[in-house]
């Protein structure tokens, strides 16, 4: 019984695939070293500055901006959650 041409596209397919995949492979991107800290200390700094706006009763830690303080924290965390979607 001959092969149906189905079958022959489908080798012809896999084929293919096979000798474009490790070019894929070795083309790997990898983050910067400096991401990951940087993305972590954003983090942790925004963190620490919204607690330390909640803790000083709404005056510190730049007394003079008051609750734009929550906007300064939050702008940092904002940075690192960008940050993260770079991270590979």
């Amino acid at each position: 019984m001959p092969k149906s041409k189905v079958r022959e596209k489908v080798a012809r397919k896999r084929k293919v695939a096979a000798e474009i995949t490790p070019e894929i492979i070795e083309a790997k991107v990898e983050s910067p070293k400096w991401l990951v800290p940087v993305m972590l200390a954003s983090f942790l700094l925004g963190l620490i500055w919204i607690v330390i706006f909640y803790l000083s009763s709404t005056s510190y830690p730049i007394p003079g901006i008051g609750a734009w303080n929550m906007l300064v924290g939050f702008g940092f965390v904002g940075v690192g959650f960008s940050l993260a979607t770079r991270w590979r």
